[in-house]
């Protein structure tokens, strides 16, 4: 199953969150336009407009305000981008030049400050207090997951419970937020609105698992950045974290060493000795556990048209090569 199958319910509503997108992009500074369309146009798969799109179809309809927060949230999420790359020194993301290695870490910065601040004119506009509220709130929380990483990283120590915080704040809850926002503009209680914030946590916690997974598994090809990117930028993942749990002595060492440093020269003894643990697929297991979750979630109660396209975008999330 392919993304643009899995999307066809939504075909039409993903052109209208384009010409959105394209339309608030403008401005009189020439650089502003030319990072911001590079950055758009450089071949996102659009996971969190695509998530929001078919939540507010799941038990409503699908009007131009989600179109306005669809695009909102993939502002939010491209300023993120460009911070990201500017603090990890990423050379490469989606098979081409980061922002930062063009045009420099100076206007990277900036652009996306721009992105940032263009996504909230365009909050006020819809003129939902409430829907500003949860974006307000996860683009914090998302701010704070940023940091927390910083912190944690080159930190051989980092356990479990410290990796899922950080995952939770920095990817999850924008899922979440897309989530809550279609319960909102379709006016349901507070129920609902949690349940679908549920189901927008457990679907964030799988697409982390399974990035973090091809990070040590995939083809620098197929996924679009350099393999091995959190072991030089010295983030502590889920595969490094249960490897080191679950090897000797000798091998804990090496993946200390290597977490420490972050030199790249380790990665192919890493790779090998988280396949020899097994980590790679007690995080399958981990991930499904979720999807799991999202399926119990959905129970049938809902547009079946939207219902399996959500599930087919989990289970696309969760075993993707890219």
């Amino acid at each position: 199953m392919n993304l643009k199958e899995i999307t066809k319910p939504i075909h039409e509503d993903l052109n209208c969150v384009d010409k959105v997108i394209k339309s608030h992009l403008s401005s009189d500074i020439p650089v502003i336009n030319q990072i911001s369309t590079y950055i758009l146009n450089s071949g996102g798969k659009k996971m969190r407009p695509i998530f929001h799109l078919l939540l507010a179809g799941l038990d409503g309809e699908i009007t131009k305000p989600n179109h306005d927060v669809a695009s909102i949230i993939e502002f939010i999420h491209t300023a993120t981008l460009l911070h990201d790359d500017v603090v990890d020194q990423s050379t490469k993301r989606r098979n081409i030049q980061t922002a930062n290695a063009v045009f420099g870490n100076s206007a990277s910065i900036l652009v996306g400050d721009f992105l940032y601040s263009r996504s909230f004119q365009m909050m006020v506009k819809i003129d939902n207090m409430s829907v500003m509220k949860v974006l307000a709130d996860a683009t914090n929380k998302i701010s704070e997951g940023e940091v927390l990483q910083l912190i944690n990283s080159h930190n051989p120590q980092i356990n479990e419970s410290q990796y899922f915080e950080v995952i939770e704040f920095k990817t999850a809850k924008l899922f979440e937020a897309c989530a809550k926002i279609a319960a909102i503009i379709n006016k349901k209680d507070q129920n609902q609105v949690e349940l679908y914030s549920t189901i927008g946590k457990h679907f964030g916690i799988i697409f982390q698992l399974a990035d973090d997974i091809l990070d040590y598994s995939g083809n620098s090809n197929e996924i679009g950045k350099n393999i091995g990117d959190d072991l030089r930028e010295g983030k502590v993942t889920l595969p490094l974290i249960l490897t080191i749990k679950m090897s000797n002595s000798k091998d804990r060492e090496i993946l200390t060493n290597a977490i420490k440093t972050g030199d790249i020269n380790y990665l192919p003894t890493i790779v090998s000795l988280i396949k020899k643990s097994g980590a790679i697929d007690e995080i399958k297991e981990i991930a499904q556990h979720h999807l799991n979750k999202i399926e119990t979630l959905l129970d049938g109660n809902h547009n079946k048209k939207y219902q399996d396209s959500l599930l087919k975008l989990a289970r696309f999330s969760l075993f993707r090569s890219v």
